[in-house]
């Protein structure tokens, strides 16, 4: 298997293959030898001592390697009384570059292709055509794909097993909405018993594998699914034909289509690992009937929709952990042992199982101290949500290192990513910004909005994650669509560093939660510039802003007018809130018309107790008297919201009235300060 050790520039944007075209003296080729006896299963299992896997494992389900098909792939068919078995029988081929691979996959008769070793195609991102009765089998460790795919097209019996497809992935279009951007692992049109098992995929241009246009007797099985927006996406039909089986399957650190299932006759999904889904999970769209059972989601939004007033999903025996939002089960629909013998292995073995045997053969992702992220294909990767996923399963700390560019995606650092640092490379928060622009009111296509855990640009679910010199923006246009919650920035773990950050947006910019009312977060944000307009620093967590500009935008109020709020804590009782230290506040605004803040009470909870300290800052004219205001019907007076030893011309000068403008006494400047803030029980001092 690849590691995530450099690759330079030739390789990342398909370099040339090498190798004359193919001939036939080119070709590694014999006649099939079947074994004694002649049965399928008999060759079956000599090509697999040939792809030299392991034959051994086996779970509930049968073996890991399982000879023939499962699932609807295997479903008996014309012709094919055992289901899709490729072309087992026919000519063996063994190929070590791109061009001999095209040459191979494109033969007429029955054919079984093995890859040796890896092959990056060109042009970049070409997907190449795949005749029926065809095998493309990997051999061993390390046969893979580079730069490109497969496309079946209106064939049948192909079986592709044991190779990894990766890095096609368009620098910049993390969206895969560029006009060149149709860059698949496999895509599968028009076809029939289809099978796709251990393989891995990685880093790609658009989608992972589309299953498209009436395909039917599918079965993607004990594959990896990583690192990606686009992932397994079927249907692009108005027939509901299409027979689907996706068993024994991860997804890790993806963003939607896990799989999008539209017009799908029988869908039958089991034993799946899904961790790390930031948009939706797995969905069932226009006439889809799904049967989705003994699966296990972990950390994430959505994990079953039902998109439409047709669409099903019957859910059984499935474990969701640290799931936001829809967990859709509409009734029965259909028993796929009607259609073949199967045992769903369990719910409780999924997350040790599926990631100990899915993928190619011996699969181990080597994971550096160091991702280098860059643009320009001179990086480990391209995409910075493909170096945090690395990270994520990593068994050591990473420090991602991001050259200067516009990453233009939705960023997650899920829980378990301890001791991650995402820096700048230049030192310059300029020179890096990473950028996305969903407010918390989009409407999902699927129905609802994104809220206030799905809109942000990034997300640091993690405790011990420190952020350093880079920009973080929430692009949302309010002139454009009105007013919205627009996160740039989500924190929920513990010990967070945010230093020479620039944190960009307009309502909300940066929310600090925690885990849970009981749980203490605490954030340290030094040396770093936060601007919006409307309660732009907010949240339960405990957050030491040092040295800090902190500025509110001109929202177009005259004098007397509201341009805003600068913090609404949400303080949990028996903790800390909100410190401003030797911070700036500045503004264009009005004079007098930016309030620091207002105290905020989540669902009118009476419990909640909150908190903000601006001391020894520098306040702009922009601050009003009084510098706090109500929120919702809560008076801010009723809480612990204080100035102290400020100066400028917004802040009240020494001896100066301080009505509308409390502050701390000897006593309590004393207790407010970072060091009482964020040292905790475990001696916590980010600041030395």
């Amino acid at each position: 298997m690849h590691s995530i050790a450099r690759r330079h520039l030739p390789v990342l944007l398909g370099a040339a293959a090498g190798g004359a075209a193919l001939t036939a003296s080119a070709l590694t080729a014999r006649p099939a030898q079947a074994d004694p006896g002649g049965d399928t299963a008999s060759q079956a299992r000599g090509l697999l001592r040939r792809m030299r896997v392991d034959q051994d494992a086996t779970t509930a389900d049968g073996p890991v390697w399982s000879p023939l098909a499962t699932g609807f792939a295997g479903v008996p068919g014309e012709d094919l009384p055992d289901g899709a078995v490729g072309g087992l029988g026919g000519e063996i081929i063994t190929v070590t570059t791109a061009a001999q691979l095209a040459e191979a996959i494109a033969r007429t008769e029955p054919t079984v292709v093995l890859v040796d070793g890896s092959l990056t195609i060109e042009p970049f991102g070409a997907n190449l055509k795949v005749a029926g009765d065809t095998s493309i089998l990997g051999v061993g460790r390390g046969a893979e794909i580079v730069g490109g795919g497969l496309h079946l097209d209106r064939v049948r019996n192909v079986v592709i097993r044991n190779l990894t497809f990766r890095d096609s992935y368009v620098a910049g279009d993390w969206d895969g909405k560029a006009d060149h951007n149709d860059n698949d692992g496999i895509r599968v049109d028009t076809s029939r018993h289809v099978w796709i098992d251990h393989c891995e995929f990685a880093r790609l241009g658009d989608g992972q594998v589309d299953i498209r246009k009436d395909s039917r007797e599918v079965t993607v099985s004990w594959s990896i699914f990583r690192d990606h927006n686009k992932t397994l996406g079927v249907g692009w039909t108005d027939n509901v034909v299409t027979t689907l089986t996706l068993h024994h399957l991860w997804f890790s650190s993806t963003y939607q289509r896990n799989a999008s299932i539209d017009n799908v006759l029988h869908g039958h999904v089991y034993s799946c690992l899904l961790q790390g889904q930031t948009h939706y999970g797995m969905m069932s769209r226009g006439a889809s009937s799904l049967l989705v059972e003994q699966c296990v989601f972990e950390d994430g939004e959505d994990a079953l929709v039902a998109k439409d007033p047709d669409s099903r999903i019957d859910s059984r025996h499935n474990r969701f952990t640290a799931i936001r939002g829809r967990k859709d089960h509409t009734g029965a629909t259909f028993e796929a042992s009607d259609h073949y013998a199967y045992v769903a292995d369990s719910r409780d073995e999924v997350p040790a199982l599926v990631p100990a045997h899915a993928g190619p053969h011996a699969r181990k992702e080597r994971t550096g101290r160091r991702i280098r992220v860059a643009l320009d294909g001179s990086g480990d990767v391209a995409s910075l949500g493909a170096a945090v996923g690395a990270a994520w399963r990593s068994p050591h700390p990473v420090e991602i290192i991001v050259e200067p560019g516009i990453y233009r995606e939705v960023v997650r650092v899920w829980p378990g990513c301890e001791g991650l640092v995402i820096r700048g490379a230049t030192g310059e928060a300029t020179d890096v910004v990473l950028t996305y622009d969903l407010a918390a009111g989009t409407d999902k296509f699927y129905g609802g909005d994104f809220g206030g855990t799905g809109a942000a640009t990034l997300a640091v679910l993690s405790d011990d994650v420190t952020v350093r010199d880079l920009t973080v923006e929430n692009g949302y246009d309010e002139a454009l669509h009105g007013g919205s919650q627009a996160q740039a920035l989500r924190t929920v773990g513990d010990r967070i560093v945010l230093d020479g950050v620039r944190l960009l947006g307009n309502q909300d910019t940066f929310l600090g939660e925690s885990v849970s009312k009981g749980v203490v977060a605490r954030v340290y944000v030094r040396d770093s510039f936060v601007d919006g307009d409307v309660d732009f620093i907010y949240g339960r967590a405990t957050m030491v802003f040092d040295g800090c500009e902190i500025r509110s935008y001109d929202r177009g109020a005259g004098p007397g007018g509201n341009n805003g709020y600068v913090a609404a804590p949400a303080t949990a009782q028996d903790t800390f809130g909100i410190l401003f230290t030797g911070c700036e506040f500045t503004s264009s605004a009005a004079d007098g018309t930016v309030h620091l803040g207002r105290p905020w009470h989540p669902s009118s909870d009476p419990n909640v107790e909150p908190s903000c300290v601006v001391r020894d800052s520098h306040l702009g004219a922009h601050i009003r008297t009084p510098a706090w205001s109500d929120m919702s019907g809560w008076p801010w007076q009723d809480d612990f919201l204080r100035e102290h030893a400020n100066t400028g011309p917004g802040a009240v000068p020494a001896g100066g009235d301080t009505t509308g403008r409390p502050q701390l006494t000897p006593e309590e400047a004393a207790v407010h300060t970072r060091e009482t803030y964020l040292r905790g029980d475990d001696n916590w001092t980010p600041w030395a």
